[in-house]
């Protein structure tokens, strides 16, 4: 995706969480976030925001402090605004953020923590699918989820499984080595992740088949983009996926693949 692209998909994301915060209520619990409102990820999410944008804004080579009102939305409760105020403060950060991202040059030489073809596109990117997926998770705790779309939802699995799930940080590891093939059967996009001791490696692949296992693979993995994406963003469980080869491998995704900020 192109930077627009991005913008415009973060546009559209923030609108969905607000619109279904103010249908789901602010002490609406929030399924796939445990202990947490509707109410903490308005705020946690909106505290980002505004972390994101002071990156960008102020152009910082290291990283500034992590959000803070926000980062733990339960801490810094005494920080979050009043009920009748949290949605105007989420729309102003939001609309801050988008309002940088648009009006950065774009050569901004800034801080950012994972490899993107420029830091504004990782800043754009990063935002896009941290305010989609709590979207999503709002909209779980109003009711249902509302389509994403494909292109979206193939950039967010891309930027999982070839930026975080990668570090040196994460925590993927198996001791029996196994080769995971995912498969976003709409859009055509495919990724082999090579699971060991070592730090997790991802391939990019493509023409990979509609149906049975992908060679090489121990475990294949496939469903449409948006599938994917949220399974593999821990919005749906594993079974919402076709599976071919041994699911058990499986088993500690949810536990292991986890985004804790730029760590």
């Amino acid at each position: 995706m192109e930077i627009p692209e991005y913008v415009a998909a973060l546009r559209d994301a923030g609108e969905r969480l607000t619109s279904a915060a103010a249908k789901a209520g602010w002490d609406a619990a929030v399924p796939t976030c445990p202990d947490w409102t509707v109410r903490d990820v308005v705020f946690h999410t909106s505290a980002v925001h505004r972390w994101a944008t002071r990156h960008v804004r102020e152009a910082l080579t290291s990283p500034g402090e992590e959000p803070d009102p926000g980062a733990d939305p339960h801490r810094d409760a005494e920080h979050r605004p009043a009920d009748d105020a949290l949605l105007d403060w989420f729309r102003k950060g939001h609309a801050a953020l988008l309002d940088v991202i648009e009006s950065a040059p774009a050569d901004l030489e800034c801080w950012s923590f994972l490899p993107a073809p420029s830091p504004l596109a990782f800043w754009a990117r990063r935002q896009t699918h941290e305010t989609t997926m709590h979207g999503v998770d709002v909209e779980l705790a109003a009711g249902s989820p509302t389509p994403i779309d494909p292109a979206v939802a193939t950039d967010g699995i891309d930027e999982l499984l070839t930026g975080f799930v990668i570090r040196p940080s994460g925590k993927l590891r198996s001791d029996s080595p196994i080769t995971l093939a995912l498969h976003a059967s709409d859009t055509g996009a495919g990724w082999l992740m090579r699971v060991s001791t070592e730090p997790v490696v991802t391939e990019r692949v493509a023409d990979l088949p509609a149906t049975g296992p992908v060679d090489g693979a121990d475990v294949t993995m496939r469903g449409s983009a948006e599938d994917v994406y949220l399974t593999v963003w821990n919005r749906r469980p594993l079974s919402a996926l076709e599976t071919v080869g041994d699911a058990d491998a499986l088993r500690a995704w949810p536990d292991l693949v986890r985004v804790r900020w730029s760590r």
